[in-house]
């Protein structure tokens, strides 16, 4: 049993002291820190200073001492807590969370336990953004009022149940659809960078239920994506326990070069982390050149931390974070105490000066180039002078597609859709006002969006439309078919919304390449669009720019976009706007009072829930959103044998979780569409796969969905099939994954996937883990687990095991005719071994690696997973008093 951390600040500690200037109290973490090795604080990076603080604040005191010799010796045999102030949702992940909390309301009043007592302790603030799909384009005038009508409409069941937690649970506060991205409004509101409880100041830190929340990383705020359950874990009041993470310096060097935007530099950023294999570390960006970069344009770095792999993405306190705050309407009086506290409190920039890494990248500003990324994967960098080389840009697929287009038809490589998208980059005002600016350049010239593209605006905040009214650049944007359609996540999310039928079928009578490109952070192959077989990302005025040409099989950088009145050709060079005149529009246009008149009435508001629900949520019966979730059920009762297990999948490297479970459109020949429309809902409004995570049902047919899935099993005329398809054994039928799923579920056959490196990497979905331990997976054995994934199957009570080097799926010759049992002490990172029976009565005994890093995961996974494990504590509290 880990030792007990207290949730409660220690008003008697030696370490609480006045803070200067204030009447407020900080806790001295670097006099805690210099009792135990002097000189040691100076040494610290700003991750474990942030969690030194912690530490002596909220820690048990009888542990503190041990706590912190693990930050100062750079130690990591002993798991020590960590307490985050919020946690911040979207209306997917953060309401399924809380769907599992009403549903563990039911359980706890079952057992006679009191349900209104289950509550979440930490503050959770619920975003509804991730709704609302680009049903409408940004070309029509009325498209944001149509597509938040159809938004809710479709979501009317989810809506009702999100409405009932804000006045049924303690400490939940929600913004209603149609407001914004919850990642842009934590760094542009949310975060006060330093908080206030019960008189004490502190570092504020957060948990997401989505894997961008480092977004507010370069507010100096500790920011990291989880899943839903492990943020369910901290909403009630459990520590985040963690063993030191590596600490990665990031030094960058040299200024940008002109015309080169933050989602260049963050393209070559993650091109170049993810080589450095920074996977689950905690990245600190410094040097000259972290200086200079604008807040918005840290936030672009830090948002794609998932994307190189980091669990964070850290800058400093500094002039720029100050400026920030100012430029986006905090209050004199929080502008002050973030430079009082972290001047006091060793959080300041220039106090960092000597803390010292157990290894430091460097990175040269300078040395960035335009740059797209993809396809299939945001680390596959392209400068836009190689698009041709990479075999992207073509030039006789170009003039065979003009010969297409004058006969009436869309060419090889068309982009159908074009979105300025995700708070990425709408959170930066620079990259925003380039591409209106490119709009406006480019309408000045005479050029237009190519009529089979689909372009839309989707801001991740309402200021930046005030800001973008301010400087006269709206009507250029739309013009050219980017008017604003939405403020949420759109595109970026798979909620790309339908094409003209038209279009759509063309693209299937032709089976034409077809693609996406987006100024979002992911680009997985089916995730954007059904139709869309591969995107790109790309900045704002690139997007704009492919808009007007009209297909990926251009050279952007060379050739013409179109013509001008006097018949000269118009190329990239030629509209794309200076620096300077970026700069000159940010500083005139974007102010204080815009973001004051957005955020102010929003949060407002909040406070005032009305009439308290009824403890109990009273579930609709034929909703395929909402539905109490089966935690007591099925195979979730089940007791883990961890023998016999046969292969559901074997699967090769890089399986994403929308592999896993899909967040895009739900088709009608799906096994969720088909499931649907056995319900009744008509297929214009099957809405997305993670739209209906709220109903395990609907849910669990999305388990390996994804069109686009590998897995080696699913053998048909000796080639491997893609698909949704597997293959039941020992029958040796290749089907679809959701009857084999349901096959193994009605025969009780404990499963298995077998996987190779980078396992689950992409968005922190839920349901990546609960499907698979609905349809019976016991288990899953790769050569590497992304971090969030992880946790989240242990959170289901889904044994994560990896090889050790050297031994892969390959090696071993698994063919998927195997059963397999996992024999050995379940331990911290304890070496087990995985049992092989193969076809042929032969066995193998092969070593594997527990991946239950921390006594309490394995505490979590014994339970049977997170909610069982607080329901027993819950139960055994509430009997005992």
């Amino acid at each position: 049993m880990n030792t007990p951390a207290s949730n409660t600040l220690a008003s008697n500690t030696p370490f609480r002291k006045p803070l200067a200037g204030t009447e407020l109290d900080w806790f001295d973490a670097p006099a805690a820190v210099e009792a135990l090795q002097p000189g040691a604080w100076a040494g610290l990076p700003y991750t474990a200073r942030v969690h030194a603080e912690n530490i002596v604040r909220k820690a048990d005191p009888a542990m503190r001492d041990a706590y912190l010799s693990q930050l100062i010796e750079r130690r990591r045999d002993l798991d020590f807590p960590w307490f985050p102030a919020r946690v911040v949702c979207h209306d997917i992940l953060g309401q399924t969370a809380l769907v599992d909390l009403a549903g563990l309301r039911d359980a706890i009043a079952e057992q006679g336990g009191d349900p209104a007592a289950v509550n979440p302790v930490v503050p959770v603030q619920l975003i509804v953004d991730h709704s609302l799909a680009v049903e409408c384009g940004g070309y029509d005038p009325d498209a944001f009022a149509k597509n938040r009508a159809i938004e809710d409409r479709r979501n009317e069941d989810r809506f009702h149940f999100i409405e009932w937690t804000k006045r049924a649970f303690d400490n939940v506060d929600v913004i209603p659809a149609g407001n914004g991205i919850m990642h842009q409004i934590n760094l542009e509101k949310m975060s006060p960078v330093i908080g206030i409880e019960r008189g004490v100041a502190y570092p504020d830190t957060c948990v997401g239920t989505d894997s961008h929340t480092p977004h507010v990383d370069a507010l100096g705020v500790i920011a990291v994506g989880v899943g839903g359950l492990e943020a369910e874990n901290v909403m009630l009041g459990r520590a985040s326990w963690m063993r030191l993470p590596e600490i990665v310096g990031v030094e960058l060097s040299g200024k940008p070069q002109p015309g080169i935007t933050a989602t260049d530099i963050v393209l070559a950023l993650t091109e170049f982390l993810r080589k450095s294999k920074v996977v689950g570390a905690y990245l600190e960006f410094h040097g000259e050149g972290a200086a200079a970069l604008t807040l918005g344009d840290r936030a672009t770095i830090s948002n794609m931390a998932p994307e190189y792999g980091a669990t964070a993405a850290l800058f400093f306190i500094d002039q720029q974070t100050l400026d920030y705050l100012r430029l986006t309407g905090r209050s004199d009086e929080q502008v002050a105490l973030v430079e009082t506290y972290a001047k006091t409190a060793g959080l300041w920039a220039d106090a960092l000066a000597t803390a010292q890494y157990e290894r430091t990248l460097q990175f040269d500003l300078s040395s960035v180039v335009r740059t797209m990324a993809g396809p299939s994967n945001p680390h596959a960098r392209v400068a836009t002078t190689d698009l041709a080389a990479k075999g992207i840009a073509d030039e006789a697929k170009l003039a065979a597609g003009k010969a297409e287009e004058a006969a009436g038809l869309m060419p090889d490589g068309a982009v159908i859709i074009a979105a300025i998208t995700s708070c990425t980059n709408t959170s930066n005002p620079r990259n925003v006002i380039a591409a209106a600016l490119l709009a406006r350049n480019a309408n000045a010239k005479g050029l237009t969006r190519k009529p089979w593209v689909k372009s839309s605006l989707a801001p991740g905040s309402k200021a930046v439309q005030l800001y973008l009214e301010e400087a006269n650049l709206l009507p250029e944007l739309e013009q050219l078919g980017f008017g604003i359609v939405a403020f949420a996540c759109t595109t970026c999310n798979g909620m790309s919304g339908a094409l003209d039928p038209a279009i759509q079928q063309e693209i299937i009578d032709r089976d034409l390449y077809a693609t996406a490109v987006l100024s979002g952070n992911r680009n997985f192959d089916g995730r954007i669009h059904p139709y869309a077989k591969q995107a790109f990302l790309a900045s704002p005025p690139l997007v704009v720019a492919y808009a007007i040409a009209g297909t990926v099989r251009f050279d952007i950088e060379k050739d013409a976009l179109g013509f001008d009145a006097e018949g000269k050709p118009v190329t990239l060079k030629d509209i794309w706007p200076t620096d300077a005149e970026i700069d000159a529009i940010v500083k005139s246009a974007v102010k204080p009072e815009q973001f004051r008149r957005v955020y102010d009435p929003m949060f407002a508001v909040r406070v005032e829930h009305g009439e308290r629900a009824k403890p109990l949520y009273d579930w609709r019966p034929q909703s395929t959103y909402i539905r109490r979730p089966p935690y007591w059920e099925g195979a979730l009762a089940g007791e883990r044998t961890l023998r016999g297990m046969r292969p559901l999948a074997v699967l090769p490297d890089n399986i994403t979780t929308d592999h896993l479970s899909p967040s895009n459109a739900i088709l009608l020949d799906s096994a969720a569409g088909e499931y649907l429309a056995k319900m009744g809902l008509p297929e214009e409004d099957f809405n997305s796969y993670a739209t209906h995570r709220g109903d395990h049902l609907t849910a669990q047919r999305a388990t390996f969905a994804n069109p686009k899935l590998v897995n080696e099993m699913a053998v048909v005329d000796g080639a491997v099939k893609q698909g949704s398809l597997a293959r039941i054994e020992p029958d040796g039928k290749v089907t679809r994954m959701w009857e084999a799923i349901e096959t193994y579920m009605d025969r009780k056959q404990p499963l298995i996937i077998i996987a190779g490196a980078d396992y689950g990497q992409g968005s922190s979905r839920d349901w990546a883990a609960k499907g698979v331990r609905l349809a019976g997976v016991e288990a899953i054995v790769a050569e590497g687990f992304e971090r969030i994934h992880r946790t989240n199957l242990i959170g289901m009570g889904v044994l994560p095991l990896e090889f050790q080097p050297g031994t892969t799926r390959k090696t071993l010759g698994i063919d998927g005719t195997e059963t397999f049992d996992v024999v050995g002490a379940r331990t911290p990172r304890a070496t087990l071994t995985l049992v092989i029976h193969r076809k042929d009565g032969t066995t193998v005994e092969v070593p594997v690696t527990c991946r239950l890093d921390t006594a309490e995961e394995v505490e979590v996974y014994e339970a049977g997973g997170v909610l069982q494990r607080f329901a027993q504590d819950f139960l055994a509290a509430n009997k005992a008093a």
